[in-house]
């Protein structure tokens, strides 16, 4: 039988710990990395996650810095090799940096780093203008079979998540995706300009960016890629339509290379709590952001199935060498 001196000691030290919770939350001061220009969805990221873990108070402080670059390439490199072994230190990235690194050849990779969470992800659309004679997703498939030289996709970035849809759209129905006729726009607006315009075939991004103008009925909403329809829109799935096509433009956070696992487990905890707080569910409301939350081992297994699939993508269309 345990003493009760000893029994009480215990009894004790598991009250402080419990106390002292969120005491020790409290000291947190944290700095997080967007590794791109102030404005774009990374930023947004970041400063959403300051916003939020500060009005949980989960984390005293926390601290945002913007480095740009490459997709991500710039930002990543700085953060692997100046903040390793930095538990107070986080990253955001996605599936946009993916496809950067791969393109960029860059050294420093996404192995490097320490995974943390997915937090945030966006299903996409393909869109065509009103009047354009393309109805269903399965028209569009037909003209691609036709003759992919003359169907164009516009879209965000060369080889971002945009792009890589575009492969998969023409690989999935048995095309060649190398031939695919994809033109990349620096901006929305632009891209949207050529649509409405009818300059290109159909348009590529999230759902958000051309939500508005499907409601207004400007544009025409072929399909989106998540599994199933979403609440509310009433725009079919690729899947529903015979064409086995899922994707998502997912954010996630990640620390540096070199912390210790007690590190880890203090930035996962953070992370969970902040998903599960009102500050954040409010500031995904306002964004029209989708909790896609995946912690810990699940995560990590997640970023290597993803970063895989992407070259792969990245490689059938000639974007990075086999």
């Amino acid at each position: 039988m345990i003493p009760f001196h000893a029994r009480l000691f215990g009894a004790v030290v598991a009250l402080s710990l419990a106390a002292g919770g969120p005491a020790l939350a409290q000291q947190l001061e944290l700095k997080i990395m967007a590794p791109a220009a102030p404005g774009g969805g990374w930023d947004q990221t970041a400063r959403s996650m300051q916003q939020a873990l500060v009005a949980a108070k989960i984390a005293r402080s926390v601290q945002v810095t913007n480095v740009a670059g490459a997709g991500g390439s710039v930002g990543i490199a700085q953060f692997v090799n100046g903040a390793k072994g930095d538990g107070n230190q986080m990253m955001v990235n996605g599936f946009v940096m993916v496809g950067a690194l791969a393109m960029n050849k860059s050294p420093v990779t996404l192995e490097q780093v320490t995974p943390i969470a997915r937090l945030t992800e966006e299903i996409q659309v393909i869109v065509v203008p009103a009047n354009s004679p393309i109805k269903t997703a399965e028209d569009l498939a037909a003209a691609v079979k036709a003759d992919i030289a003359k169907v164009t996709f516009a879209g965000g970035s060369a080889g971002g998540v945009d792009h890589v849809m575009a492969a998969l759209f023409a690989g999935t129905i048995g095309a060649d995706a190398k031939k695919i006729n994809y033109i990349p726009f620096s901006g929305g607006g632009e891209s949207l300009a050529a649509i409405l315009g009818g300059k290109v075939t159909a348009g590529i991004s999230g759902l958000s960016e051309y939500e508005g103008q499907i409601k207004s009925g400007k544009l025409r909403a072929l399909g989106v890629t998540s599994e199933n329809r979403i609440a509310g829109l009433d725009i079919p799935t690729f899947k529903e339509q015979g064409i086995d096509l899922v994707l998502a433009n997912w954010r996630s956070v990640v620390a540096p290379p070199g912390i210790t696992p007690e590190q880890r487990k203090t930035l996962s905890d953070a992370v969970e709590k902040m998903v599960k707080s009102d500050a954040w569910k409010d500031i995904l409301k306002q964004k029209g952001w989708d909790d896609a939350y995946l912690g810990g081992d699940a995560f990590a297994d997640f970023l290597k199935k993803e970063t895989a699939r992407v070259t792969d993508v990245l490689k059938s269309v000639g974007l990075v060498k086999s």
